[in-house]
């Protein structure tokens, strides 16, 4: 699953405004998951229909199919493809299939335990289309709801995890761009190098040069207090860290190892990047006095 460009860019604008980008990942895992909610209802009125009178369990037998995409079959069965792999050290469709319907039965036990224990409890879930509507039990609304919960679930994980990625590296071309940077002092990979597959330095996330200089840029919209993403710029010995928010020990850490640190967040926000151009020798321009449209020019050159 991919972030969109539109999303990508809003979430610049609020990172160069210091204010809070997430609003704009959660819109996007509930825009994600209602559009899957409103699917997989669908596909439950018909898979209902398609078996109505049978007395075997029609939800496995329709959406355990083993035609189906392995990433639908482990959702419908209340796993997700990472933890099979975490498990099993795999994820080939056999293993997923079994382990799937291994886990689809436990849970199915589980519930038929839930609901025999709990027999005051009457539930009817009620999904209507287009005039057809289908009335499912107490069971089988559990095991829809589950459903629900670990795709929303999944959505979540895949989503910040992208946004993150998706949107470091053109933060960083933004940046270079509002302040009049010339192509030859940025680069997106290290100049002159062919990065291999094993190689430690394709995790950097950017580099600024000047003459035969590369200095390491490193990118984390990461918590305030999160000791991960200083450790990771010690780690590769960058020269630039970027970052949403950092804490008090972040900037100690940051300063004692002489690494320029920009906290977006902060009062200076994104214009303390200036100063680390000034530092490293990078030649550029002032930024203009209307950000907002240059903006909009510097994201037709990049997206």
């Amino acid at each position: 699953m991919t972030i969109t460009e539109q999303v990508a860019k809003n979430i610049i604008r609020k990172l160069l405004k210091g204010k809070d980008y997430r609003i704009e990942v959660i819109t996007l895992i509930n825009a994600e998951f209602l559009q899957f909610s409103v699917n997989f209802f669908k596909k439950i009125i018909n898979a209902k229909l398609k078996n109505k009178g049978i007395t075997v369990d029609w939800y496995k037998k329709e959406f355990l199919n083993p035609n189906l995409p392995i990433r639908d079959i482990t959702i419908n069965s209340g796993l997700n493809e990472k933890t099979i792999h975490n498990m099993f050290n795999s994820s080939t469709k056999e293993i997923v299939i079994d382990a799937s319907n291994e886990h689809y039965d436990t849970l199915y036990e589980v519930i038929k335990n839930l609901v025999d224990a709990e027999h005051d409890l009457d539930l009817t879930l009620t999904i209507k289309f287009k005039g057809v509507s289908v009335d499912l039990d107490v069971s089988e609304s559990l095991i829809v709801i589950n459903t629900l919960a670990v795709k929303r679930s999944a959505l979540r994980g895949g989503l910040w995890s992208t946004a993150g990625k998706r949107v470091e590296k053109p933060l960083m071309q933004t940046l270079c761009k509002l302040y009049g940077i010339s192509g030859n002092n940025y680069s997106l990979k290290i100049k002159g190098k062919e990065i291999k597959e094993d190689d430690f330095e394709r995790e950097i996330d950017f580099y600024l040069v000047e003459n035969k200089n590369q200095h390491k840029c490193e990118v984390k919209l990461m918590g305030s207090g999160n000791p991960e993403g200083a450790d990771a710029v010690i780690a590769r010995d960058s020269k630039v860290f970027v970052a949403d928010k950092l804490s008090d020990t972040n900037k100690k850490q940051l300063n004692s190892r002489k690494v320029e640190w920009v906290e977006l967040r902060s009062d200076v926000g994104f214009k303390r990047f200036e100063t680390i151009l000034d530092h490293l020798k990078i030649p550029h321009e002032k930024l203009p006095e209307n950000i907002d449209k240059k903006l909009e020019k510097v994201f037709k050159e990049i997206f």
